[in-house]
């Protein structure tokens, strides 16, 4: 890593406030929807990124095997609660505040990045900001406990789970950071694609979760809206 400055850290922290709001709803969302039905959420991320590049960015028309994909997506999002037979709305509404934040984080990480940040540099400053701003909100007098509803403290289970996340996502970010480098982003996209299908390919024999025909459909729909979108993007962009 090099050295971080006070002039390149300030203009990245409103992208680390939006990391914060991505990895916190989307671990409210994950305990109470099913790995694939919250990748299939998470999908319709890439919407909020177009919005935001149509309003914001006044980007050109986007292409027509682009638009299909993002269509499929979109309609699959929208779908599902209606055939998730575990339905919680709970869950459904930090799933949305999720893809909010991710489809603006990847707006803000490819069109607003400072060119003296690094991956590296960028994630160091973003795990800083959500230990800070997550520490504060987890602190037993702290004023926001009852609105983000922490468990117990002695809830051994919760804290074992979060030393394990801790440790995987650090590991992850690595392999990212690495495959970043060593791969083309097409590549890299193909890699994010297939570790995606894999997780929900595995994810029934580990977790308990009901099957159902309409739901699985949803899924499957939104994944190859997926798949076309980074076969788009072997494209050049407009």
């Amino acid at each position: 890593m090099s050295r971080i400055t006070r002039s390149a850290a300030l203009p990245w922290l409103p992208v680390s406030l939006l990391f914060v709001g991505n990895i916190y709803a989307g671990s409210r969302a994950l305990s109470c929807i099913d790995i694939p039905y919250f990748f299939t959420l998470q999908n319709s991320s890439h919407v909020v990124s177009y919005i935001i590049l149509r309003v914001f960015h006044r980007e050109q028309k986007m292409q027509r095997l682009k638009f299909v994909s993002v269509c499929l997506m979109l309609l699959s999002a929208i779908n599902l609660p209606l055939f998730d037979p575990q339905f919680d709305h709970r869950g459904y509404l930090w799933a949305v505040g999720h893809l909010f934040c991710v489809g603006a984080y990847r707006v803000f990480q490819v069109h607003h990045r400072p060119s003296h940040l690094g991956d590296l540099e960028q994630q160091c400053i973003n795990y800083l900001s959500s230990v800070l701003l997550l520490a504060l909100a987890a602190h037993p007098t702290g004023d926001l406990e009852g609105a983000l509803e922490f468990p117990s403290l002695q809830s051994h289970t919760f804290h074992c789970g979060c030393c394990a996340s801790a440790l995987l996502g650090f590991l992850l970010l690595l392999a990212t950071v690495k495959l970043k480098s060593g791969l083309s982003f097409q590549h890299f996209e193909i890699w994010t694609f297939l570790s995606k299908v894999t997780a929900m390919s595995l994810s029934p024999f580990i977790f308990s979760m009901d099957i159902y025909a309409p739901a699985v459909t949803c899924v499957v729909v939104s994944h190859v809206g997926e798949a076309l979108l980074v076969y788009s993007d072997r494209e050049p962009q407009l």
